[in-house]
């Protein structure tokens, strides 16, 4: 009987020694929680490839995008004075499924999650002109502080980018109907506007697709001349948010859409991950001049960079 009792006792040490374990690997599992308060810019970022992204470097995104076509600031900030049910709250679950609440308000989106990042953007037309932040995005950070469950979490803003050249949006001619004017409008005043509230950081999506521009690819982010494309457009936002949440590097990530190329993908990853070092600056991307000078082939530089992501990967785990 001692030796039934003692062989008892070692086994449920051992199977309670195994539920730590499984217990702590489960903890050591990567899983940020990102909400964005936005409109049809956040839907292009957040919706689509980040979950794939990230699952391919071992990090979990619980994605919440509480959206209103075409909103801005001022309005975010009207509904969230008087509670309105106007938002479309949508949200990607751990396993990667996405479930749309209709007529949901900020207060329910905000505190369905402890979210480790809380963003904000301002509509497309507005996006250059530091009046129309304010006094809207303060009263709206001051609002998300005091209604969100998580002490620690961290604001950021999403600088969205500029129209196609050949863009007919009604805003476009506040920038005199020019990308580069549009663009540096933007990263100007999502700069000032960012540092006036006392967000730190800034998820640079547009300062990629000008960087993405640069390219052999040229001015092809855009499905309508502003949305982004289904592809190239939406993959280099979501590239450029991974890097931003994780701090991993983004190039050489196995996963992209079925129909852009190899060498589209690696272009894009370097754009948005050039972005994210240099955020208020378009650095040039050509990546085709760099193969024909190295002698390699499209399929070497990507073998190449996904080397170099999977070492850095190993690094950070160590």
């Amino acid at each position: 009987m001692k030796k039934i009792g003692k062989a008892m006792i070692k086994n449920g040490l051992i199977f309670g020694v195994l539920i730590i374990l499984t217990t702590l690997n489960a903890w050591s599992q990567d899983t940020i929680r990102v909400l964005a308060i936005g409109n049809s810019f956040s839907v292009d970022a957040v919706e689509n490839n980040l979950f794939e992204l990230g699952q391919e470097q071992g990090v979990t995104f619980i994605i919440g995008n509480l959206y209103i076509g075409g909103c801005s600031l001022e309005r975010h900030w009207e509904n969230a004075q008087n509670n309105k049910a106007d938002y479309s709250y949508r949200k990607i679950d751990s396993e990667g499924k996405k479930n749309t609440s209709p007529n949901a308000t900020l207060i329910q989106g905000i505190t369905d999650e402890e979210w480790d990042y809380i963003t904000f953007q301002q509509n497309s037309p507005n996006s250059g002109f530091i009046d129309t932040y304010f006094p809207y995005l303060a009263q709206l950070t001051a609002f998300t502080k005091k209604q969100t469950s998580n002490p620690r979490v961290k604001f950021a803003f999403h600088q969205t980018w500029a129209y196609a050249n050949d863009s007919n949006h009604s805003g476009f001619p506040r920038y005199n109907s020019d990308q580069a004017q549009m663009y540096h409008a933007i990263v100007k005043t999502s700069r000032e506007a960012a540092r006036e509230v006392g967000i730190e950081r800034i998820i640079p999506a547009g300062t990629a697709i000008q960087n993405g521009r640069s390219s052999f690819i040229g001015d092809r982010f855009c499905r309508d001349g502003y949305h982004l494309s289904l592809d190239l457009g939406r993959y280099t936002a979501a590239c450029t948010w991974f890097e931003f949440l994780t701090g991993k590097s983004v190039v050489g990530n196995p996963f992209s859409p079925r129909t852009i190329t190899p060498l589209e993908a690696t272009t894009v990853q370097r754009a948005a991950h050039e972005a994210v070092l240099n955020p208020f600056e378009i650095t040039s991307i050509d990546l085709e001049n760099e193969l024909a000078s190295s002698g390699l082939a499209s399929s070497d530089i990507i073998e190449r960079n996904s080397e170099l992501s999977s070492l850095e990967c190993q690094e950070q785990s160590l």
